[in-house]
């Protein structure tokens, strides 16, 4: 098992490509869009809280969040399902979970979002976090509705700094009674969603 000195070594040195990189590139594709590492920390306390053993998390990217959820469900005798369409992130992500020794906790999905969580099984997961194609959350709602367990949490990011993007979506978690919701002014905005115990 990886030492909590490696894995903060190992987020720092992500944490430091991301920005480096991305300031480079100006093409989506080819951007990191990590987290904050204040999204990463309140991540790590909402599994926590939660205590959160199934996690799923849509948009791995290089893995940084990933790192981020995975420390807190290993702590908890969890797991992470992480899910990325690109192969170079793909790949990338997974060389950054070897050197962290979080193959038995990582399950990395090299697929569609949208396919994944058509095919998960109802109530699958006690936490969701969707850093992902902004666009689709909406068509993805019912889905994501179905495989988050009662008393799971749903994580969304970028909800202050592309709002419009999502702001349907927002809207209907918001609007349904089982939900307690709020925005988190950390990062580029996280909105944090419940789901009733009921």
């Amino acid at each position: 098992m990886a030492s909590a000195d490696t894995i903060d070594t190992l987020l720092d040195e992500l944490e430091a490509f991301g920005l480096a990189n991305d300031a480079e590139h100006a093409e989506r594709a080819s951007r990191m869009l990590n987290i904050t590492r204040d999204t990463g920390e309140l991540l790590a306390v909402l599994v926590h809280a939660r205590g959160a053993r199934r996690v799923l998390e849509i948009g791995t990217s290089n893995g940084y969040s990933t790192l981020w959820l995975a420390r807190a469900a290993r702590s908890l005798g969890g797991s992470v399902v992480t899910v990325e369409k690109a192969q170079d992130k793909f790949d990338m992500a997974h060389a950054n979970f070897a050197r962290a020794q979080l193959q038995g906790v990582v399950k990395q999905l090299l697929a569609d979002a949208g396919d994944v969580l058509r095919d998960a099984a109802d109530g699958a997961y006690d936490f969701i976090f969707l850093d992902s194609a902004r666009q689709q959350y909406a068509l993805w709602w019912p889905q994501l509705d179905r495989a988050l367990a009662a008393g799971g949490v749903l994580v969304v990011d970028n909800a202050s700094s592309h709002y419009a993007d999502m702001a349907p979506f927002l809207d209907a978690i918001r609007a349904d009674s089982r939900y307690t919701a709020c925005l988190a002014t950390v990062g580029k905005g996280e909105f944090i969603a419940v789901k009733s115990g009921n």
